[in-house]
């Protein structure tokens, strides 16, 4: 290019420059009118909302009108110069997609007046410059939510393992309230998962426990204790099948899940109901995988865990002590007899029937069968725990 076109080119971008300064008051209105005729959630957000864009939307074309009169031979450091202008909570309430749509309506509104303000022959040269600058807003829209998401997701990690380790302590107090809050979490009812975290960053655990979780339109919250994965899972219509996918995220060995709690803050007692059935599961080898810990009753009850033990004492030993000694009398011979009835039947000088109808009774008042093998060793469990309950302090 000969030296007087670009002595011509710099006229051109000179005189441009001057009308892109005349004209620049005018811009800052003009893009919010267009903004409250194109963008639906533009018009919904409240007053102070729309001040913080007017003032990005001032600052956009600012910087691009001292972008274009240094020649476009600087990168404006757009990130820092646009977007700083608002507050941080503009940031988590307008979308990545709202800022592009921002970013096409303010472009619109300077080429609409391309004529008025590029000098005689510098249309052209306008037109390129508008589409550069815009791209580059582009790219720096999206490295500035890159980095809000990324603070976002490492805080909220943060605050995850934080009510995950509350409620494991039984701490629900305003600490786990406020935290609860800020992770936007109101699922109810909720329900515990405990296992073994694989060999993965936990961060890594993290993202796909949630991927998993929006595919089952389920809500979580994960935290990485050591060996130890822990997931609250909230909002499940069916408990159960949600584990069972979920269950899939975990490391090799069981996967116990807790009872139902009403709400995230009554959670404590499924999260210790899950991590003692996690200790315990070593004792049933072929337990299921997920495993309810209320079916490794007699398994935590051995191991020590108390809860487990007085259920079993309240809930299962009592019903049957409170019908009456033969009911009593029939099962713990039942057992002893290796599942007889026959055998049953000689030692109690009943008939077999007589049996039969006082097992099913049994299992009434129970919910366990006498006649299957994981029902009659949780029943052998509970009989024995019971008697241990009645013997005189003094033995």
């Amino acid at each position: 290019m000969s030296n007087d076109a670009v002595g011509g080119n710099r006229d051109l971008r000179e005189q441009t420059t001057r009308r892109l300064e005349t004209a620049l008051s005018t811009f800052g209105n003009a893009a919010l009118a267009r903004m409250e005729e194109r963008l639906p959630w533009f018009r919904r957000m409240p007053a102070e909302q729309r001040s913080w864009i007017g003032l990005v939307a001032q600052t956009s074309i600012a910087a691009f009108v001292d972008w274009f009169r240094n020649g476009e031979k600087t990168r404006v450091a757009l990130g820092g110069e646009v977007f700083a202008t608002a507050p941080r909570e503009m940031m988590r309430t307008i979308r990545l997609q709202h800022t592009v749509d921002m970013v096409r309506v303010i472009s619109e509104v300077v080429e609409t007046r391309l004529h008025d303000l590029a000098a005689p022959g510098g249309e052209a040269q306008l037109r390129e410059a508008i589409l550069r600058y815009t791209r580059e807003v582009a790219f720096s829209a999206a490295q500035v939510y890159a980095r809000a998401a990324e603070t976002r997701g490492a805080w909220d990690a943060r605050l995850e393992a934080l009510v995950v380790d509350s409620l494991l302590r039984g701490d629900g107090d305003d600490g786990l309230h406020s935290w609860a809050a800020a992770l936007g979490w109101t699922t109810k009812p909720v329900f515990v998962l405990a296992g073994h975290a694989p060999e993965e960053d936990p961060e890594a655990i993290a993202d796909q426990i949630r991927l998993s979780a929006r595919r089952l339109r389920v809500d979580v919250l994960s935290g990485v204790q050591g060996h130890r994965l822990i997931v609250i899972a909230g909002g499940a219509e069916d408990p159960l099948a949600a584990a069972q996918l979920l269950s899939a995220k975990f490391g090799p060995g069981p996967v116990v899940v807790g009872p139902e709690a009403p709400d995230l803050y009554g959670a404590t007692a499924s999260a210790r109901a899950a991590l003692a059935g996690l200790r315990a599961a070593v004792g049933w080898p072929d337990a299921p995988r997920p495993v309810l810990a209320a079916e490794l009753l007699p398994e935590r009850a051995l191991d020590g865990d108390n809860v487990a033990r007085e259920y079993l004492v309240s809930e299962v030993y009592g019903p049957i002590q409170a019908a009456g000694a033969p009911l009593l009398d029939t099962l713990t011979t039942y057992l002893e007899q290796g599942s007889s009835l026959e055998a049953t039947a000689r030692l109690l000088y009943v008939h077999p029937n007589t049996v039969r109808y006082r097992l099913r009774r049994v299992s009434e008042l129970t919910g366990l069968l006498p006649t299957d093998g994981r029902g009659a060793f949780t029943l052998r469990i509970a009989l024995v725990l019971g008697r241990y309950a009645e013997r005189p302090r003094s033995a």
